[in-house]
C-alpha cells in the first residue's frame, strides 16, 4: 500500500499535466496488485472520459461507487460521463448524490445547473449557477455557465456580463470564450466571434463543442459545406453532441440532404424525447419533403415543451400557408402568437421630433435579405430601378452574408446602402433612426433572414410589410400590409393589425428574356406538356391528385416538374411514387433539378400550360411562365398565400384561368388544352399583354406604389398635427387596426 500511495501521487500528479498514457500506466500497475484500488480506478476513469472512450469511463467509475459509495467526486464524475453521453436524467441523479454528500460542493452545483439547462428547466439551472457563485464569487465555470443559460432565455447582455467575469477569473478558460463568441453571434458580429473561436481552438485542439460553434457561425454566414464539415468532425469524436446534430440537421435541410437531416433530429429525439430542438428539425425534415401536417404536429409538440421557441413559431407561419384548410383566420392566428410571445417583449423606440412636410422627398428603407438572386428580390429590383429619387430617397439595409449579381444591381439603384448583416437588432434600429427614415419596408415577413425583431422596436414612424411574404406580420408595429384586393380581399382585412394598401398586384416583374416566346410545344410534339417550376414542398397531395385526374382527362399527355431539391434522389422519387399512385405512369412524368437561370427559363419552351401549386401558389414562377408566354391555370384558396396565382394571372387579363375550385381547375386545364390555336397566339401575345397592364408595366407599377408611400406620409403628418404634437413617439403613428 505504502508503494501504491507512492504510484497514485505520481499519477495524479501525471493527470494534472494532462500526461494520460503516462497516468493510465501508473494505474494499471497499481491495479495488477490491488484491482479494488479505488483512486487508480478512479483517475482510470477519468482518462477514458478524457480519451473519449464513455463506456469505459462508465463502467469504471460505477466500480468505483461501489467500492465507495460516499465518494462525491466520483458521483460528480459519473454524471460528466452521462452528461456527454447524453444520458441527461442519468447525469442529473448523480449530480444531487454528489450534492447530497456535500451540500458546498460547488463543481457539483454548477454541472447541475447545466444538466438541467438541457432538460429545458432553465430558471432552476439559473439558481443552481447562483448558489455556487455565492460559495466560491470567483468560480469560473460557475459564470461561464450561467452565461449560457442567459443565451438560451435571451438575455444576451447579461450573457456577455458573465462570460466577461469567468474571463476576468480565468483569462485561458476555452468555455468561457465560446460562450463570449456566441454572444458576438447573437449580436451579429460575426469577425470576432471567429477570432474567439480560433483562440478557444488554441487552448482546447479538436474539441468537440468548439467545432461545433465554429461550424454554427459557417452555418449562419451560409457557408454550408464547412459548416457541415465542423459539425460532421465534432460528431466522429462525441456522436451525441447536441449542437452538432443540429447544426448537421439545419444544413442539411438547407442543402437539401433530407434524410441526413432527418437521421440527425431523430438522433437528438432518442436521447431526450423532450428535444424541442429535434422536435422542430423532425418537422422541418417532413415539410421538406412536402409533408405539412406531419411537420406541424411536431412543431407544435415542441412549443408544447417551449411556447416562445421562435424558430418553431415561425416555421408554423411558413407551414400554416401550405395546409388548404388554413384560412385566414387561422393564418393570422399564428403571426399573432409570434407578435405576443415575441415580437411584444422587445423594447419599443421613442422617436425625435420631425419636420411634418406633407410635399418633402420621403425616405424610404427597405430591409432585406433579398437583395440577390431571390424570388422576392425579383419582385423589388424593377421597382428600385423606377423609383423617383427627386420625390423619394431610397436606402437600403442589406440582411444576408452573401452577394451576387443581383446585389450589385441593387447596389448601384441605392440612394444610401448599408450592410446590416453584421449589425444586432438595437444597432441597425439605430442607424434606421440616424437615418431619418421616414417609411420603413420589410420585404421578407417571417422568411428566413427576415428583420422582424428591428420592425418591433419601430424606429421608424411608418413601417409596411410587401414584396417577399405579404400575407401580414401579426404585428401591432406595423402600419401597412402591400397587397391587393385579390389576394387580400375585403371581407378579410378586419383579421390584420396592419391597413392594407391596395396596389395593382401582389407583386410585379421585369420582363424575363429579350427572346420572343416559342412555338407551342404541342403543336409539334403532339402531345399536351404541362409544367411545375415551383418547390417542390408546394406540390401538396391535393394538387398532385388534381393534376393527375387532368392528365387522364387530356390523352397522351406528361408533365414536367422542376426545382432544385429535385437533385435529391430521395425527394425525386418519392415525388415520382405520389403520381404513380394516382395511376400517372412513370415514363409521363419529367423531374428537372438544379440549373442555371437561363436554363431554368429556356425550359419553359418546352411547356405548353403551367399548373399553380395550392394550396401555397407560385410567385416569380407564376411571372416567368406568363412572360415566356405559357399561361398559368390557377385557383381562388381561403388564405392569403392561396391566391397570390389568382392575383397575377387576373392582373394580366386572363381573368377565365383563374378557377374557383377543383372542378373548375381541371375544366380550365382541359378546354385550354383542347384549343391550340388559341394557346398558339396567346403565347406569342402575352408579353405585350402583360406590359400593357398596371400589373406588369413596372413603371406604371411604381408610380401606384410612390402615391401609396406619399399618401402615408400625408396620413401621417395629419395625424401628427391634429394631436399639436410634432415629434410623435413610435408608438403613436396611425396603426390603421
Amino acid at each position: 500500500m505504502k508503494q501504491a500511495d507512492a504510484i497514485i501521487s505520481a499519477a495524479a500528479a501525471a493527470y494534472g499535466q494532462s500526461k494520460f498514457a503516462e497516468t493510465e500506466a501508473l494505474c494499471r500497475e497499481i491495479l495488477k496488485a490491488l484491482p479494488d484500488h479505488v483512486d487508480a480506478l478512479h483517475l482510470l476513469g477519468m482518462c477514458a472520459h478524457d480519451g473519449r472512450r464513455l463506456e469505459e469511463a462508465r463502467e469504471l467509475l460505477e466500480r468505483v461507487i461501489a467500492l465507495d459509495p460516499r465518494l462525491h467526486d466520483a458521483h460528480n464524475n459519473l454524471a460528466t460521463v452521462h452528461f456527454d453521453l447524453g444520458n441527461f436524467e442519468e447525469a442529473r441523479r448523480c449530480q444531487e448524490r454528489a450534492i447530497a454528500l456535500k451540500p458546498n460542493f460547488v463543481v457539483a452545483l454548477t454541472n447541475l445547473g447545466n444538466t438541467l439547462m438541457h432538460l429545458g428547466q432553465y430558471e432552476q439551472a439559473l439558481e443552481l449557477h447562483e448558489r455556487a457563485i455565492k460559495i466560491k464569487p470567483d468560480y469560473a465555470d460557475a459564470f461561464c455557465n450561467r452565461g449560457m443559460v442567459e443565451i438560451v432565455l435571451g438575455q444576451i447582455m447579461r450573457a456577455k456580463e458573465s462570460f466577461d467575469r469567468a474571463l476576468l477569473f480565468q483569462p485561458r478558460h476555452a468555455e468561457a470564450i465560446v460562450g463570449s463568441s456566441m454572444v458576438s453571434m447573437e449580436l451579429r458580429h460575426h469577425e470576432e466571434a471567429a477570432a474567439k473561436l480560433a483562440t478557444a481552438l488554441a487552448i482546447k485542439p479538436g474539441s468537440p463543442r468548439i467545432l461545433a460553434q465554429r461550424g454554427r457561425l459557417s452555418y449562419e454566414l451560409q457557408r454550408l459545406e464547412p459548416a457541415l464539415a465542423d459539425f460532421e468532425a465534432a460528431l466522429a469524436i462525441s456522436p451525441k453532441l447536441e449542437l452538432a446534430l443540429r447544426g448537421k440537421a439545419q444544413a442539411c435541410l438547407v442543402m437539401g440532404k433530407t434524410a441526413q437531416a432527418m437521421a440527425a433530429a431523430t438522433a437528438l429525439i432518442e436521447q431526450n424525447p423532450r428535444s424541442e430542438v429535434g422536435l422542430a428539425l423532425m418537422g422541418f425534415s417532413h415539410s421538406n419533403q412536402g409533408e405539412m401536417d406531419a411537420a406541424i404536429e411536431y412543431l407544435d409538440r415542441a412549443l408544447a415543451i417551449r411556447p416562445d421557441y421562435g424558430d418553431a413559431i415561425r416555421g408554423k407561419i411558413f407551414l400554416q400557408d401550405y395546409r388548404a384548410e388554413a384560412d385566414f383566420a387561422l393564418q393570422q392566428a399564428v403571426r399573432r402568437d409570434w407578435w405576443d410571445l415575441i415580437g411584444s417583449k422587445l423594447p419599443r423606440r421613442t422617436l425625435p421630433k420631425r419636420p411634418l412636410d406633407p410635399d418633402k422627398q420621403i425616405v424610404v428603407g427597405y430591409v432585406a435579405a433579398e437583395f440577390r438572386q431571390h424570388s422576392a428580390g425579383l419582385t423589388l429590383l424593377p421597382v428600385l430601378r423606377h423609383h423617383d429619387h427627386a420625390n423619394f430617397k431610397i436606402i437600403c439595409y442589406y440582411s444576408w452574408p452573401g452577394a451576387d449579381e443581383y446585389t450589385a444591381m441593387f447596389k448601384s439603384l441605392a440612394d444610401v446602402w448599408v450592410d446590416a448583416w453584421d449589425l444586432s437588432d438595437d444597432e441597425l434600429a439605430d442607424r434606421i433612426q440616424a437615418d431619418n427614415v421616414d417609411i420603413l419596408i420589410d420585404v421578407s415577413g417571417h422568411t428566413t433572414g427576415n428583420r422582424l425583431q428591428v420592425f418591433a422596436r419601430k424606429p421608424a414612424p411608418i413601417q409596411a410589410t410587401g414584396f417577399g411574404h405579404a400575407t401580414g406580420t401579426g404585428m401591432q408595429t406595423m402600419d401597412y400590409v402591400l397587397a391587393d384586393p385579390v389576394f387580400i380581399p375585403p371581407s378579410v382585412r378586419h383579421l390584420f393589425p396592419e391597413k392594407i394598401h391596395d396596389l395593382p398586384c401582389l407583386i410585379t416583374m421585369e420582363p424575363v428574356s429579350d427572346l420572343q416566346p416559342s412555338e407551342l410545344p404541342m403543336l409539334r410534339n403532339g402531345y399536351v406538356t404541362f409544367g411545375v417550376f415551383n418547390r417542390i414542398y408546394k406540390i401538396s397531395d391535393d394538387a398532385i391528385r388534381v393534376w393527375s385526374r387532368i392528365m387522364r382527362e387530356v390523352p397522351g399527355s406528361k408533365i414536367v416538374l422542376k426545382h432544385g431539391l429535385l437533385d435529391d434522389p430521395l425527394l425525386r422519387d418519392s415525388l415520382i411514387a405520389r403520381f404513380v399512385a394516382q395511376g400517372i405512369a412513370e415514363e409521363n412524368i419529367t423531374c428537372l433539378g438544379t440549373t442555371s437561370r437561363n436554363d431554368h427559363l429556356m425550359a419553359f419552351d418546352k411547356i405548353d400550360i403551367s399548373l399553380d401549386t395550392f394550396p401555397q401558389n407560385g410567385g416569380i414562377s407564376t411571372w416567368e411562365s406568363l412572360y415566356k408566354g405559357v399561361p398559368v391555370v390557377a385557383k381562388l384558396g381561403i388564405g392569403a398565400s392561396s391566391r397570390a396565382g389568382a392575383s397575377i394571372v387576373a392582373a394580366v387579363g386572363l381573368g377565365d384561368w383563374v378557377a374557383e375550385d377543383d372542378d373548375g381547375y381541371v375544366e380550365i386545364a382541359r378546354k385550354f388544352a383542347s384549343q391550340p390555336d388559341y394557346l398558339a397566339k396567346l403565347r406569342a401575345g402575352l408579353p405585350a399583354q402583360i406590359a400593357a397592364s398596371p400589373a406588369g408595366n413596372v413603371e406604371i407599377y411604381t408610380r401606384e406604389l410612390e402615391a401609396g408611400y406619399r399618401q402615408f406620409w400625408r396620413d401621417y403628418c395629419a395625424a401628427a398635427s391634429e394631436s399639436g404634437d410634432a415629434a410623435v413617439s413610435g408608438t403613436d403613428a396611425p396603426s390603421g387596426s
